[in-house]
């Protein structure tokens, strides 16, 4: 009851905000709560100008830290919002007022346990960047090296705590009265959206994102990401290299600098294509706030908040996705969202088929260089919700970082698809991946995986044959005589070496 009454009053302040913003539209489609915000539309003044995304992104910003990265979840989401808005949404500007140097220097002690003088020669009382969940202040270690250090923002768990609570709420109440709203699975996703700003509020994830990334690319001298300093990193803290480089939307100055465009487009291609398909890891916010071009002409990446990560199978789809969409081959890309159990395996194939036409077709239609995968896969996920498709946060992320990256490529070489720059690896990665000898080798290790549970599947079998003999199971005898006899292990062993023939062959056929 008083969690009712607490997230009723907060849920007043949250309408009236988007009231005044004319941004009440995601819950005007919500029974429990549209009375309430047809109310509040008529008490207030006239609204500011702007598209709906764009006013919904001002209130977003006024509803403070928790709602600034709900928008920037809401931009991955267009099944939830829409496309337009949701493309609003991605320009959400997550910039705050700083606060006090004296209480990053506070939090920095206590969370370090050092006094800021043992830890840093050097700290600016002035924060380069102030975001919703920390800013950033720049220094010098002890030791002389220059760094950057972000600071999370005191109390900040608390409010993000207070509004997460509305949210489970609001998403309880909407799957309960909207039957139709089930499918997008609000509750999933405000689990999805708590699990990912938990882990942005322990700075130490940032940490370990960073240095994961950076063992993925350590023979790639045209990637790179600054270094973690460990000693003073923690939960509250993160240390890491201070990046000087020429921001990578500053065309001008790049070409200035002697660094051809058309190069570091294909660079960063090249990096994204090996975090999402190489690696199954991949940054999640390559917007160009975050990305620099280095010295020697190398891509650095910085800010590691948010990632995604997508798995083996997943990436073997998406690959093969692709290739049929890339060859036309519009049946292959219908049955791999059934064999990926993305379509209920009730609906028709053919129809599928056809709807994979529709939105192929007048895209590969296009100049190459007008051609984006990302918006590809956003409309292929708005015609899989006619055919029963479940949300999948997983690739609404990824779908929206390749739009950001599409994005990047094109303001800084409008006539080149970084796709295209990309494909020697697309076509190599497909071989490796896709190939017979990728299949051979997924046979072998699917068979040694099997034998490697095959003293637990004898022992299991021994167990309950020893039950049979005790008469603690009753079997037809012929059974019970197949399973305690010798004769089970003439059985099991008919099953078992061919499939240890068929390992060794297949070892021997990798290895000449």
């Amino acid at each position: 009851m008083i969690r009712s009454i607490r997230n009723i009053f907060r849920l007043i302040h949250i309408v009236r905000v988007l009231a005044r913003y004319d941004a009440l539209f995601p819950l005007e489609r919500v029974g429990a709560v549209r009375d309430l915000a047809f109310f509040a539309k008529l008490t207030t003044r006239k609204p500011p100008p702007g598209r709906p995304g764009q006013r919904l992104a001002a209130a977003m910003v006024e509803l403070g830290p928790s709602f600034i990265k709900l928008g920037q979840t809401l931009s991955t989401r267009p099944d939830l919002i829409g496309e337009e808005v949701a493309a609003d949404m991605t320009s959400l500007q997550d910039r705050l007022k700083p606060f006090p140097s004296e209480e990053a220097r506070r939090i920095i002690e206590e969370d370090l346990g050092r006094p800021l003088e043992e830890l840093f020669s050097s700290f600016e009382a002035e924060p380069v960047a102030a975001a919703s969940i920390a800013q950033v202040h720049f220094g010098v270690t002890t030791d002389g090296r220059n760094v950057a250090i972000k600071v999370l923002r005191p109390d900040v768990k608390g409010a993000f705590a207070r509004d997460i609570d509305v949210l489970n709420w609001l998403a309880d109440i909407v799957e309960r009265t909207q039957p139709d709203f089930r499918r997008l699975k609000p509750s999933e996703a405000v689990r999805t959206f708590e699990a990912t700003v938990e882990m942005e509020m322990d700075l130490r994830f940032e940490a370990a994102a960073a240095a994961e990334m950076s063992d993925n690319f350590t023979d790639d001298s045209t990637f790179r990401i600054p270094a973690v300093d460990w000693e003073r990193t923690s939960q509250n803290v993160l240390t890491v290299e201070r990046v000087y480089g020429i921001p990578i939307d500053e065309r001008d100055r790049l070409i200035a600098a002697g660094f051809e465009p058309r190069e570091v487009v294909a660079k960063s291609a090249a990096a994204f294509f090996n975090m999402v398909f190489r690696d199954g890891f991949f940054h999640g916010d390559m917007h160009p706030g975050n990305m620099f071009v280095g010295q020697r002409g190398e891509i650095v990446l910085v800010d590691f908040g948010i990632t995604g990560r997508v798995d083996r199978d997943t990436r073997r789809y998406l690959g093969e996705m692709l290739m049929g969409f890339l060859t036309g081959n519009y049946r292959r890309v219908a049955e791999i969202h059934f064999e990926a159990g993305y379509v209920p395996a009730d609906r028709s194939i053919d129809a599928f088929t056809q709807a994979a036409r529709s939105v192929g077709e007048p895209i590969f239609g296009r100049p190459m260089n007008e051609i984006s995968i990302g918006r590809l896969l956003g409309h292929m996920f708005k015609v899989t919700e006619t055919f029963g498709m479940e949300a999948q946060p997983q690739l609404l992320l990824l779908q929206k970082t390749m739009i950001t990256a599409e994005g990047v490529g094109r303001s800084l070489s409008p006539d080149v698809n970084m796709w295209t720059l990309a494909r020697p690896l697309i076509e190599d990665w497909i071989r490796d991946t896709l190939g017979p000898e990728a299949k051979l080798r997924q046979i072998t290790s699917d068979v040694i995986t099997s034998l490697g549970r095959l003293p637990k599947l004898l022992e299991h079998s021994e167990h309950t044959a020893a039950m049979f003999r005790s008469g603690g199971l009753k079997l037809h005898p012929d059974t019970v005589a197949q399973l305690t006899g010798r004769r089970s292990y003439g059985g099991m062993a008919a099953v078992v070496v061919p499939w240890i023939l068929v390992a060794v062959l297949t070892a021997m056929l990798l290895t000449r």
